[in-house]
């Protein structure tokens, strides 16, 4: 079974060396990585959804992002 570089939880150096390729050498900048880059992820929460989310942070004494955080770990270790 092969891997699909754009949808692997972890792609491989050479993964995308042939997307590269294709693209014009004056839009593309080599950087060497980073081991302790960190990524944001920005949630949006609207309406009736986003109200939910601030009572549960309220209830909880905790940010709407702690209470996300929380939602995800939990959603992870359901899947384990």
């Amino acid at each position: 079974m092969t891997s699909n570089p754009w949808t692997d939880p972890d792609p491989q150096p050479g993964d995308f060396d042939a997307d590269l390729a294709k693209l014009d050498p004056r839009y593309v900048e080599h950087r060497d990585g980073d081991p302790d880059a960190k990524i944001v992820v920005l949630v949006g929460v609207r309406g009736a959804d986003a109200k939910r989310l601030e009572r549960i942070a309220n209830a909880r004494g905790q940010t709407a992002a702690d209470v996300v955080a929380e939602l995800l770990r939990d959603a992870e270790r359901a899947l384990a």
